[in-house]
């Protein structure tokens, strides 16, 4: 189940389970930013990540397609071009208030569902479930944690 062919997209089960990972895991990532009442909350990420997935299993059937003796397209393109477009939504929920630099965690978690999408877009199962486990790992027990910790404790509130 784990060993596909990354161009093998072409059958709607195949498009369905990658599309499908893609939303379901960024509904996941965007829990704890809902829970926290962040802006960019599930619906947000659950979008991210399927865009993703979608653009790269576009650029994937399109390499299919366009291949040729005298042109083969590149869909590493893609995730490049996903890379530059992530880097501007992220830079948009980042704001200063007062001091502090607010909502950085939120930027970070929208680099990480873009990430997943992209490699459930490919087809790439087991980097999906291991992304998404550390990032749950990451967004959660890191959190439980920092609280602990004197000095962190009240930023950690803040994030």
């Amino acid at each position: 189940m784990f060993e596909h062919d990354p161009l093998a997209v072409f059958s709607w089960t195949e498009l369905t389970l990658r599309l499908g990972v893609a939303a379901l895991v960024g509904l996941l990532l965007g829990l704890d930013r809902e829970l926290q009442g962040h802006e960019a909350g599930i619906r947000t990420h659950a979008l991210v990540a399927l865009s993703s997935a979608m653009i790269m299993v576009s650029s994937l059937m399109l390499t299919v397609e366009l291949r040729s003796d005298d042109y083969s397209p590149d869909p590493l393109r893609a995730i490049q071009g996903l890379s530059q477009a992530i880097g501007f939504i992220a830079a948009g929920v980042i704001f200063v208030r007062g001091a502090n630099v607010v909502n950085m965690t939120t930027a970070a978690n929208i680099w990480v569902a873009a990430a997943v999408g992209i490699a459930a877009g490919a087809g790439q199962y087991r980097l999906v479930i291991v992304g998404t486990g550390l990032g749950i790992a990451l967004l959660t027990l890191v959190k439980l944690i920092t609280r602990f910790l004197p000095q962190n404790g009240e930023k950690a509130e803040r994030d």
